[in-house]
């Protein structure tokens, strides 16, 4: 996009007259919305899965970068708040969505476990910074697996 406007203008109007669809699709972008806008982390998960599931094999990634952007442009192009590898006094979350009511702090792993990745949300603190915030915080830890290529265990946990 050349600047601000022009993404902001993309993403909060023409995104929304071109996906409006006839049928309904357990893959539009209203039913992600709505999964994250109401809090609904796990149905978002399981459509995340479902999602990644039915890409060709040919040309789905292998790595965990490739998992970690396409998750970040779908929350993107759905208007949500969305920063990468956002730094804090301990490490980066691969990514955490923010919308009015709730904030998801996601940490992802190829090959290896939900536990894991959950565990390190927990011990890095990532969380930390929205202690005040006042929106619900969900820790969501995700493991793709690269002979599936795609989302292979997540956990879900609200921040205590």
């Amino acid at each position: 996009f050349p600047n601000e406007e022009v993404e902001d203008g993309f993403i909060n109007f023409l995104v929304n007259f071109y996906q409006k669809q006839d049928e309904f699709s357990e893959f539009s972008i209203e039913e992600f919305i709505e999964d994250i806008k109401s809090g609904k982390a796990d149905q978002f998960m399981q459509r995340m899965q479902a999602f990644f599931s039915g890409n060709d094999y040919r040309v789905a990634g292998n790595v965990e970068l490739y998992f970690q952007n396409a998750l970040y442009i779908l929350v993107k192009l759905m208007g949500f708040h969305v920063n990468v590898e956002k730094a804090t006094s301990d490490g980066r979350p691969d990514l955490i969505v923010s919308t009015k009511d709730y904030i998801y702090i996601m940490e992802f792993k190829l090959d290896q476990s939900a536990q894991i990745a959950l565990q390190q949300i927990k011990d890095k603190k990532y969380d930390g910074p929205y202690a005040l915030d006042g929106r619900k915080i969900t820790l969501i830890g995700v493991n793709f697996s690269k002979q599936k290529r795609t989302i292979d265990d997540w956990l879900i946990e609200e921040a205590k």
